[in-house]
């Protein structure tokens, strides 16, 4: 994997990188389109899984291949301006990560291909057709499936056996909020928990929320997938740890930041995937003939460290189904 420095290095040499190829090559030029800050670490750690993936494939920024990004794409009026600036310099692909980016890139493309990096429920969300046949000019890696917040719940549960009542915050923007909620919803009720959607997605928002739901005893959080979600982990985890609420989060970045534990796949494979459908595309295939790709791989990550802050005991059969345990 690319370290953070040599990653910082080859973005900060952008501005240097030449417009035209070696005569004997065609410069070739991708789009990306992230939701994260230019120095999230997170950010910084899946784009460098993508351009490695790229460069495993033949790819060479400066000879054969140039990049432009757009960081933060956080508000839908920054997106449409991102989406619109991606779209005039004419690239070859555009990557976009999650429904409210790729529907934009949709809005102002019709013909360039568009390869997503991460979005739930792509088909529900009218992005693709179907998944075998995604059509258009789009198609990806989609993210969580609802049927993972099952095992959100039972993992809550697991860890906090005394939770009867979830906080579970939510994008209220993302095409599959709803979904989600519904589905952590029916398993909730089968268990007898309690389920208050977090719908916030300012900070102060967010802590008044949290600070409210935590006032009554046996709460827990959980974090559903989303980019909002995403922006505010940091934020998340610290207001968790301070109200003392066991919560479960989408992905391994939000336990190495110090959230008590996740269950999905590792984001940064959308991008280090993604890089082969844009190979496949330059070399000429249509994105609308490339099935979309569901996760194969969900990982189980648990903090043992935030666990004892909390005075929580993990079972010992959970931790042995844990993919990796924090010490």
């Amino acid at each position: 994997m690319i370290r953070r420095r040599e990653f910082i290095t080859l973005l900060g040499g952008a501005a240097a990188w030449p417009l035209v190829a070696r005569a004997q090559q065609r410069m070739r030029r991708i789009a990306v389109m992230m939701i994260l800050a230019a120095d999230d670490p997170e950010a910084i750690t899946r784009a460098g899984a993508f351009l490695q993936g790229l460069q495993q494939l033949g790819w060479t920024l400066g000879q054969n291949l140039r990049i432009d990004y757009r960081w933060g794409a956080t508000d839908a009026e920054r997106v449409r301006r991102y989406a619109a600036e991606l779209v005039a310099l004419g690239p070859d692909v555009v990557i976009g990560e999650g429904g409210t980016i790729v529907r934009e890139l949709q809005q102002a493309s019709a013909t360039v291909p568009i390869v997503f990096a991460g979005v739930t429920d792509p088909v529900g969300g009218g992005l693709v057709a179907s998944l075998a046949h995604p059509g258009r000019n789009t198609t990806g890696f989609a993210a969580v499936e609802y049927g993972t917040s099952l095992k959100y719940v039972e993992l809550l549960r697991g860890i906090a056996p005394s939770v009867s009542r979830v906080a579970v915050i939510r994008d209220p923007t993302a095409v599959a909020g709803g979904g989600q909620l519904g589905a952590i919803q029916a398993v909730a009720s089968s268990l007898g928990i309690e389920v208050s959607p977090i719908d916030s997605r300012e900070p102060a928002e967010i802590e008044r929320a949290i600070a409210a739901f935590a006032q009554k005893a046996n709460g827990g959080l959980i974090a559903a997938s989303g980019r909002f979600v995403g922006i505010h982990r940091e934020l998340i985890i610290a207001l968790a740890a301070q109200h003392r609420l066991p919560a479960i989060y989408p992905s391994r970045a939000y336990v190495a930041a110090g959230g008590l534990a996740s269950y999905g796949p590792d984001p940064v494979d959308y991008y280090r995937h993604a890089a082969t459908y844009v190979d496949r595309i330059l070399k000429g295939e249509k994105p609308g003939d490339l099935p979309v790709q569901v996760p194969t791989k969900y990982e189980l990550l648990v903090n043992l460290k935030t666990a004892k802050a909390l005075g929580l005991m993990v079972p010992p059969s959970l931790l042995a189904l844990a993919d990796e345990v924090i010490e």
